[in-house]
């Protein structure tokens, strides 16, 4: 029983022996780290103080010479497409010049094509200029020519009234000798009656050669200054056809820098995917752009170039209008000479007609044709005979038919303007066998023959004075013919 706290002593100064052995630990711990850090420390000082900087930067690129794999794998791919990206930039650089050397050639050879109509209108302009002052001089002269003129007109005139006066004396004279006052009525006497009367016969004979002279005269200063007038209007419209040539010269060659073309004619818009009938816009070559009416059909597209349905538009017009055309393109009109020549100029075209009489009958022909331009006041040659068996009521003649109207007669008929003898104007041979641009009755037609001859006929269909009651005028190239 003694004995018993004996143990429980040992075993607390066991424990109190292992607390101060584990502190004993924990010190030597503390020591060696302290020491380990101080070597790791003195290792890195050495290390720094044997090594200089250069072989830092030599052992970094040998670090960066030796990369990762996947590194080098990541940078060639970047390499690959960036090499790929530029070739694409070349290839579209290459095109791109390509397009721009096409683009200049083509505006060189515009340049040199304007350079030379430049030059062209240069010479054209210095032959008017030296013509206008040959003009102008003839003009001076004419005017010196008048002024003398005029001033022997009034010559003559106080040389008449002089005349007169004498006369009046003269006869106050006779008088007195045949009523006796103071003068005997004896035979010489009567011849020296009959000597004044001569003389004064003479004198008025002599006064009437004078006057008749001072109209002839008259009539050709009139003459002349309606030349001149004529000459100067002309130098003016070529100066302005002068004008608009450059403009469309100007407008043709950005039209060709321009990928977009117009077309030439209803045809054209044809062949181009156009399959709806209406009003265009056409550009035949070498010409300011227009309006034109198409009719397209299965075989392909008709230009309209006269319309005749109601009499709303009156066709007895003068050669300007038939020349640039008059009406609307969505009812009657005629399209005009120049326009028309402008789309047939280059190739051979075909003319189809298309007629309706009052019972609603239909008649079709058709035409191969030429039409010359304005030197020869358009005239027009048909290269063949009307397709059907209709027979044909257009000018045959192989040389052409120049068109006419009232105020320019170049019919055949000498002795007759056809086109204000009928009305309208159109290719007349002698006045008899076709007018399309004839009078248009609304109403019943007249009943007198001279009347109904004016209206629209085709005679070798329905005669000579049966007015028709709409006609269509169609032009197409020829090769519309071969589908």
């Amino acid at each position: 029983m003694l004995h018993e706290p004996e143990p429980v002593l040992l075993d607390t100064q066991q424990s109190s022996l292992s607390k101060d052995g584990q502190r004993d630990g924990q010190r030597d711990g503390r020591l060696e780290m302290k020491l380990l850090n101080l070597l790791f420390v003195f290792i890195f000082i050495c290390s720094v103080m044997s090594f200089p900087y250069e072989r830092k930067s030599e052992r970094k690129e040998k670090r960066v010479q030796y990369a990762a794999w996947d590194d080098v794998n990541v940078l060639a791919h970047g390499l690959l497409q960036l090499g790929q990206g530029l070739k694409e930039h070349v290839d579209k650089t290459k095109g791109q010049m390509r397009d721009i050397s096409v683009k200049l050639k083509v505006f060189n050879s515009s340049v040199t094509e304007l350079s030379k109509m430049s030059q062209r209108l240069q010479e054209d302009s210095e032959l008017l200029k030296v013509k206008a002052q040959s003009l102008e001089e003839r003009e001076g002269q004419i005017l010196n020519i008048s002024s003398d003129l005029q001033e022997k007109a009034e010559e003559l005139l106080r040389d008449r009234q002089k005349v007169h006066e004498k006369m009046n004396k003269l006869e106050e004279k006779v008088d007195g000798m045949m009523q006796g006052e103071g003068l005997n009525m004896a035979g010489g006497n009567h011849s020296d009656t009959q000597i004044i009367q001569w003389m004064l016969e003479a004198q008025n004979q002599r006064i009437d050669e004078l006057v008749e002279r001072i109209k002839q005269q008259q009539d050709k200063l009139d003459k002349q200054n309606i030349r001149l007038r004529t000459l100067q209007s002309q130098i003016q419209t070529r100066d302005e056809r002068q004008k608009e040539d450059e403009t469309q010269q100007n407008e043709n060659v950005e039209q060709r820098d321009s990928p977009v073309a117009q077309s030439s004619d209803c045809h054209d818009l044809f062949l181009r995917g156009e399959r709806a009938s209406g009003v265009y816009t056409v550009q035949p070559a070498d010409s300011l752009p227009f309006e034109v009416s198409c009719e397209m059909t299965s075989e392909g597209g008709w230009t309209v170039i006269q319309r005749r349905q109601d009499g709303s538009v009156d066709f007895d017009q003068l050669w300007d209008a038939y020349q640039s055309g008059f009406g609307s393109l969505e009812g009657e009109f005629w399209l005009g000479l120049e326009k028309i020549y402008q789309v047939t100029k280059d190739k051979d075209y075909v003319l189809k007609i298309q007629m309706s009489d009052w019972r609603d009958d239909h008649q079709t022909v058709k035409y191969h044709f030429r039409l010359n331009g304005e030197e020869s006041d358009y005239s027009l040659r048909i290269l063949a005979s009307s397709a059907g068996h209709l027979e044909s009521a257009m000018p045959s003649e192989s040389y052409g038919l120049a068109f006419s109207t009232r105020d320019k007669d170049n019919d055949q008929k000498n002795d007759l303007n056809c086109a204000k003898h009928l009305s309208g104007g159109w290719w007349f041979s002698n006045c008899g066998r076709s007018n399309l641009n004839g009078r248009y009755f609304v109403t019943a037609p007249p009943k007198q023959r001279h009347q109904r001859k004016q209206g629209v006929f085709w005679k070798t269909w329905r005669g000579r004075y049966y007015p028709l009651k709409s006609t269509i005028m169609m032009i197409a190239p020829a090769e519309i013919e071969n589908k």
